[in-house]
């Protein structure tokens, strides 16, 4: 019996103790469900926000932003519990390099930062203060990288394309999900920016090896060319090599055909045809220094911000660039048509501003604006009773003057209309000479295109399959005709005095305006 007994209390034993071991497992289980779990989301005291932004009052400006990120997200995002995040690391280490985005590089509380950051912060516990810091330092990253400086200010500086603000809050999980954007999002910023940003490497490398020295033409020399000899063209051939036209520096005094052709390269890439004698206008353009240049390439940079990246992927637009007085006209993604332009003059500025174009007017009335009839028509009528007659002009509508259609209309015989408030659009014109002018700011602030009809030719065809003979007849009609387009065109007219191709190499035009000095006060101040 007591063996039986015996027997039957090792059998229970061994139950529980299964049962036991197995309750065991389980607990281990959830356990480590649970540790897991926490890992990777740690609660966070929000009530401690208001004592954060006492001490760091500078990162204020983003409280609504910060508040809205953990509300999405409501515990650390920059924290496990063994320390810092990588990305966390990888966005401080862009911080740092603020500079290489043509940006100051002053951060707000650097010194805290980088105590923060300290041996990667491994081992720190995660604590409410260095997980604002970190949100903060986002902001504010995210703010001058994608942003730039704030709308109202771009529009001071002339600028009135439309802005499309980032939501930092949503692109900071599209970063977390693919964190090698951080370098470079070229999906999120206009593509120029970054053929800029190795433009400005260049230029910064130029500077280091010692930049450039200034050209000076001897006295009563109004020029040299190819044959001539002389300290200038030492000058010339040791600033070209700086920048890289030349590939080395012969220290040759003696203008030959390398020279020539590093001139005529330099010429080109600047839109513009060597006549062969490189004269003041070319040597002014030449001994800019180096740090003006730089300058030029950070606001640039600036600007590039303000453009919305959609531009990248459009398949069909039309850019003017005021300051390198052309037009490019891209179709199915690709450049399609160059063409010379004329811009406004100083007192006339061209409006930087996009628009819609909707239709082409062919063989055009020229409704002349009132401020011109004041300034111009009503004094040429007071010297020349004539004057109308003289200028196919007339009177229509209550007094108001109009030129009629015809070859020497001032819009040519066919514009291009994106309707706008500031009543700014593309057309053609009888002045043909102006666009042989290496400086073309001489209209009232339309653009005057010099390729007008290969222009209305590739859109109309492409539009609705008319051929250049339905164009001509258009053009050359007795009334005005206007063409509704089925797909309208966005126009985009821009403001860059420094253009870079794929490699980083850039092209500088004058600013016409005088806005590049005011932008950059406002970028650095």
């Amino acid at each position: 019996m007591k063996k039986i007994q015996l027997i039957i209390g090792s059998i229970l034993l061994l139950a529980l103790s299964f049962t036991s071991c197995k309750k065991d497992k389980d607990n281990v289980g959830a356990d480590t469900e649970t540790h897991d779990h926490a890992e990777k989301t740690i609660p966070l005291d929000t009530t401690q926000f208001g004592e954060f932004y006492n001490k760091y009052p500078d990162y204020k400006k983003y409280s609504s932003e910060i508040s809205a990120l953990y509300k999405k997200h409501p515990h650390y995002i920059w924290h496990e519990k063994r320390g810092l995040i990588e990305f966390a690391e990888a966005l401080y280490n862009q911080v740092n390099q603020l500079g290489n985005d043509g940006l100051p590089s002053k951060v707000p509380y650097k010194n805290v930062l980088d105590d923060l950051f300290q041996d990667s912060g491994r081992g720190e516990k995660p604590n409410v203060q260095s997980e604002l810091l970190i949100s903060s330092m986002y902001f504010f990253w995210a703010n001058k990288t994608l942003d730039g400086l704030p709308a109202d200010k771009s529009r001071e500086t002339g600028w009135y394309l439309p802005r499309e603000r980032t939501d930092y809050v949503a692109y900071l999980d599209t970063l977390m999900k693919d964190p090698a954007k951080v370098k470079g999002d070229k999906e999120g910023m206009f593509n120029q920016y970054f053929a800029l940003k190795k433009g400005l490497v260049k230029y910064r490398d130029i500077k280091k090896k010692g930049g450039w020295e200034s050209i000076t033409l001897p006295e009563g020399v109004k020029a040299i060319k190819e044959g001539d000899s002389g300290v200038a063209v030492t000058q010339l051939r040791a600033r070209l090599a700086a920048e890289g036209y030349l590939k080395s520096d012969s220290k040759s005094n003696v203008f030959d055909s390398s020279l020539k052709d590093a001139v005529t390269l330099y010429e080109k890439n600047h839109f513009r045809e060597f006549d062969g004698k490189v004269g003041p206008a070319i040597i002014k353009e030449l001994n800019v220094s180096i740090d003006d240049r730089i300058k030029s390439i950070t606001v640039n940079m600036e600007r590039c911000r303000w453009v919305t990246p959609a531009i990248n992927t459009q398949k069909e637009y039309i850019a003017v660039n005021i300051p390198s007085y052309r037009l490019r006209y891209v179709k199915d993604g690709k450049i399609d048509l160059i063409s010379n332009v004329v811009v406004g003059k100083e007192l006339n500025k061209t409006v930087v501003f996009s628009g819609n174009m909707s239709y082409l007017a062919f063989s055009p009335y020229w409704n002349i604006p009132k401020s011109i009839v004041e300034k111009e028509i009503k004094p040429g009528i007071a010297k020349n009773p004539n004057y109308l007659a003289n200028h196919n002009m007339e009177y229509y509508n209550n007094g108001n003057i109009r030129q009629k259609p015809g070859g020497q209309n001032s819009l040519g015989k066919v514009k291009f209309m994106f309707p706008n408030s500031n009543n700014i659009y593309l057309h053609d014109t009888p002045a043909k000479s102006l666009f042989n002018q290496d400086d073309r700011a001489f209209s009232h602030g339309c653009v005057r295109v010099e390729k007008a009809r290969e222009l209305a030719i590739k859109i109309t065809g492409k539009d609705g399959g008319w051929d250049a003979a339905k164009v001509d007849k258009a053009m050359n009609a007795d009334k005005e005709n206007t063409y509704a387009l089925k797909n309208k065109i966005p126009v985009y007219i821009t403001y860059f005095t420094a253009w870079a191709d794929d490699n980083g190499n850039v092209a500088f035009f004058d600013d016409i305006y005088d806005r590049d000095n005011s932008l950059a006060g406002l970028l650095y101040n």
